[in-house]
């Protein structure tokens, strides 16, 4: 939504090396493994391949247009202490080394200066582009930590929207897990997997249908309706269903039914959208490229933004030059003053 309303490029992290880090049973390869899994569903949401760079730690951070994202990644990492990094995330002595180091890491994605084969490698320029970070709330943490040095190192502070998470299939209390299928809908689940685990799903309804019809249900723990919130574009008709439940006018089972509809059509269009996700398409996505979008700095509108800070410094020096010669002539006009006297 916000890259085809804003026409802005995205750049996209997938840490496979933190999973490493904090995943005491995975291998690196195993990693690396599920990060290009993971990649192909990002594209297969819909993202524009022009205004997109999905880039996975262990190939780009070693890789040959690393050093602009690697010069940020030490200095913030001198910047970043031991103490600050225990008191935001925790950390104790039982904690490994790269777990300590990573936030440097994931924040310099934050600054454009990172990406110069994206926004130019003029770092005056760069330095001044805003960058807005849509995240989970666990991912906070780094962010703070970034928000904290970027003044210090000529950034903009980055911008967070905060997103919300999907709550469990079994309430809102609860958490998903991969141990527990029944705790969420998966995009590979087949239509009948869904119809399953929605009608399983736990309800905001009351406990007999003539209670519920008397007072109605409880949209803000039931689940299928909260789902609905997210899945479904309709805000009108979200909103009938919402008056509807809360009335006692819509039964539990409708809402329930409302609900696979609109989940099984999401994931019935991943589904066709995945298959269209060929190696060549997941490659470019993956590729150091430049990207197009409203301001890109093109090769030759890079020279001229050049040529323009050049000559703006050149004007900024010879204005100290006239008045480095202006004070002169003051002092020799004086000097000349007392030798009348």
């Amino acid at each position: 939504y916000l890259q085809d309303v804003f026409n802005v490029p995205l750049v996209i992290m997938l840490t496979d090396d933190e999973k490493f880090y904090h995943s005491p049973k995975l291998s690196l390869e195993d990693c690396h493994k599920f990060a290009l899994q993971n990649a192909a569903d990002i594209v297969a949401i819909g993202f524009d391949i022009k205004k997109t760079f999905i880039f996975i730690d262990t190939d780009f951070v070693d890789g040959d247009s690393s050093a602009a994202f690697n010069k940020n990644v030490r200095i913030l990492g001198k910047r970043t202490t031991e103490n600050q990094i225990r008191g935001t995330f925790g950390f104790g002595g039982e904690n490994n080394i790269a777990e300590f180091f990573f936030p440097a890491l994931q924040s310099a994605t934050a600054f454009a200066t990172s990406f110069p084969f994206i926004f130019g490698s003029h770092p005056k320029l760069t330095a001044k582009i805003p960058c807005l970070i849509p995240c989970a709330i666990d991912q906070d943490p780094y962010f703070r930590q970034c928000r904290d040095n970027a003044r210090q190192m000529g950034y903009l502070k980055p911008a967070l929207i905060h997103s919300v998470f999907l709550p469990s299939l079994r309430g809102a209390e609860t958490k998903m897990s991969a141990s527990d299928p029944d705790s969420s809908v998966f995009l590979a689940d087949t239509d009948k997997q869904i119809q399953r685990k929605i009608g399983n799903a736990f309800s905001g309804g009351q406990d007999t249908r003539e209670r519920h019809r008397e007072i109605g249900g409880r949209t803000e723990v039931d689940i299928p309706f909260q789902y609905l919130t997210f899945f479904l574009e309709d805000d009108e008709e979200l909103e009938r269903i919402r008056v509807a439940y809360e009335t006692g006018a819509m039964e539990s089972g409708d809402m329930k039914k409302t609900c696979v509809g609109v989940i099984q059509a999401y994931v019935r269009a991943f589904r066709e959208r995945r298959k269209d996700v060929t190696e060549e398409v997941l490659e470019e996505f993956l590729r150091p490229r430049p990207l197009e979008f409203r301001g890109a700095p093109e090769a030759e509108g890079s020279e001229v933004l050049e040529l323009e800070e050049q000559i703006r410094e050149i004007r900024g020096k010879l204005r100290e030059l006239r008045g480095s010669r202006d004070k002169d002539k003051d002092k020799d006009k004086e000097k000349g003053k007392g030798k009348g006297k």
